[in-house]
């Protein structure tokens, strides 16, 4: 990845509502100090407007997708990934995917923005949380595995016909062999735990809850840092 350093005025944003957004703050803040880098917690349509990039935690994802509609932030987010970058993980995923296999009686609230179904809980419940290490195209030291945090993970049920015209690129798949059961017929996609699409990034686990900091150092380099270039 290029040595580019970020604008001294870039603002990277994560959704403060539910779920694991203070880890999220504490890990860029960490391990992109060498970068002049600003956090903020957004919980409101004006705070996302300062924002360059925005991070959708792990979380509950019907719980999030309702305190943001209850906060008036839904249509302002759907605007947003039109033009900047965001990267959803677990729960964020399913908020950032166009459509969801299984969405809770009464429907479920979505921003958008990648052109894939995905499956709520699709690998069990908590009691079948796991981790598995991860070969990831693109990390630094992208030999070494990224260890996978899964906990009531989705999966990538399909990813739909747009996903072609969008320069999508799976970055990560678990292996076969490491796939619980309870996904097996999921559907064709259902290895892939990361990907891009164009600016925006997709982990169907918590990168956040690791000591591992590639992946954000990842969304900083390749989505973030490309959309602030003149």
């Amino acid at each position: 990845m290029k040595d580019t350093q970020l604008s001294p005025d870039a603002v990277i944003g994560i959704l403060a509502l539910q779920g694991a957004f203070a880890e999220h703050q504490v890990m860029l803040k960490k391990n992109c100090g060498k970068r002049q880098l600003d956090v903020i917690q957004v919980r409101t349509p004006e705070e996302l407007k300062l924002c360059d990039a925005l991070i959708i935690p792990g979380g509950e994802s019907t719980t999030m997708g309702l305190l943001a509609k209850i906060s008036g932030l839904i249509e302002p987010l759907r605007e947003y990934v039109k033009t900047k970058p965001v990267w959803g993980t677990c729960a964020g995923a399913i908020l950032l995917s166009q459509a969801i296999s299984n969405p809770k009686k009464g429907g479920q609230e979505l921003v958008g923005g990648v052109s894939v179904k995905i499956t709520r809980n699709g690998w069990g419940s908590q009691v079948e949380s796991f981790e598995a290490p991860l070969q990831v195209s693109g990390l630094r030291d992208a030999h070494i595995p990224f260890p996978g945090v899964f906990i009531r993970a989705p999966v990538v049920a399909e990813l739909l016909s747009a996903a072609s015209e969008l320069h999508t690129h799976v970055i990560s798949r678990i292996p076969d062999s490491l796939l619980p059961r309870s996904s097996l017929d999921e559907g064709p996609d259902r290895a892939i735990v990361a990907l891009r699409q164009g600016r925006h990034l997709l982990t169907t686990f918590h990168p956040e809850l690791t000591f591992d900091s590639r992946f954000h150092e990842y969304f900083v380099h390749e989505c973030v840092l490309p959309s602030l270039a003149p």
